[in-house]
């Protein structure tokens, strides 16, 4: 049961900018996807950020684009999740996903899209 650990979330005002970070041990993580999910008070969980294992691949979710990045850091087992310009709808508990595959353009977002290991999440909360 090796599980991806999340950190970096916080209080932030709005137009500030958080780090997330996805830390997993035990794995090579060059082998797997990763997407980045959230979860507001009140809504379904939504698909944020993927990344492809190569790395070059990536989306977002419409709400976030121009805002947010997700990289990945390989030797470092460590995923990010770089938020800018926070808006007060971005208040979310955030999660990791990783899945392994042989596919190293595959990048999805959606919920039920076969990620294997999730993490606990870490809750980012926008607000003045």
């Amino acid at each position: 049961q090796l599980q991806p650990v999340e950190s970096g979330g916080g209080l932030v005002q709005p137009g500030g900018s958080l780090r997330l970070s996805c830390t997993v041990s035990g794995f090579t993580l060059s082998y797997y996807a990763i997407g980045w999910f959230r979860q507001a008070p009140g809504k379904e969980r939504e698909g944020v950020s993927c990344i492809s294992s190569s790395g070059g691949n990536t989306n977002y979710v419409d709400s976030v684009k121009g805002r947010f990045t997700i990289s990945r850091d390989n030797r470092k087992n460590t995923i990010y999740l770089q938020m800018n310009s926070l808006k007060p709808e971005d208040t979310a508990v955030y999660y990791c996903a990783i899945v392994r595959t042989t596919n190293q353009d595959l990048c999805l977002m959606k919920t039920d899209s076969g990620y294997k290991y999730w993490g606990q999440g870490t809750q980012v909360t926008v607000s003045s």
